[in-house]
């Protein structure tokens, strides 16, 4: 199925990256695309996450067609067709993830900017539903070409994501929005709902 994740791979970029700012463009005269990244920790972060969504999308299908063996436990056409299932279904949560931060969604941070709290929709259940439909997107496109590459791949867009939410989105959101961001982070998990909650000294005081 080496095509599919291919398939699957241009699907994402085309219609989170490329129609998500089309649309952006269309409704709040901005892209919403941040390409400089001007804080050592988004510095760090962007590229781990770019090294692990290639090696997921690209380079693990790539070198299945060229005769890399899957993992054994996991070459097993149930297992690669759910992949599919899955990796098809977290991108349309991907993209209504997208759509519910509205004007706000950028691709990434811009430091000197300052958007509205989201916290509607499915930002009601995870302070960041779209890095959680992202990551269940790559599992599924990992279980779909299940080859070492692929797992590598995986593993190295979940630091990437860790990075990109600890080191710069959370940092932003807390100097940008302080206490409603802190209530927020307090009552919300970060990528799993009820875990991640970070209750601040301020708010256990006044409980």
């Amino acid at each position: 199925m080496p095509i599919l994740a291919l398939v699957l791979f241009v699907a994402f970029v085309m219609l989170a990256g490329v129609a998500r700012a089309m649309i952006q463009k269309r409704s709040n005269n901005d892209t919403g695309i941040r390409a400089r990244a001007s804080i050592p920790a988004q510095q760090r972060a962007r590229p781990v996450l770019l090294l692990g969504t290639v090696l997921v999308g690209v380079a693990a299908p790539v070198a299945e067609l060229l005769g890399l063996d899957a993992v054994p436990v996991l070459d097993q056409l149930g297992i690669r067709i759910a992949g599919a299932v899955l990796a098809g279904l977290t991108l349309v949560a991907v993209l209504a993830a997208q759509s519910a931060m509205g004007a706000s969604w950028r691709n990434d941070v811009d430091p000197d900017e300052s958007t509205e709290l989201v916290t509607r929709g499915p930002f009601t259940v995870v302070r960041n539903p779209i890095f959680t439909a992202t990551f269940a997107w790559v599992l599924g496109v990992t279980f779909v070409v299940p080859n070492f590459l692929a797992l590598a791949g995986a593993l190295v867009v979940g630091i990437g994501l860790e990075l990109q939410v600890r080191r710069v989105e959370e940092p932003y959101l807390r100097r940008v929005h302080g206490r409603p961001y802190h209530e927020y982070a307090a009552r919300t998990g970060r990528f799993l709902p009820g875990i991640g909650r970070v209750p601040t000294p301020d708010l256990d005081q006044s409980a």
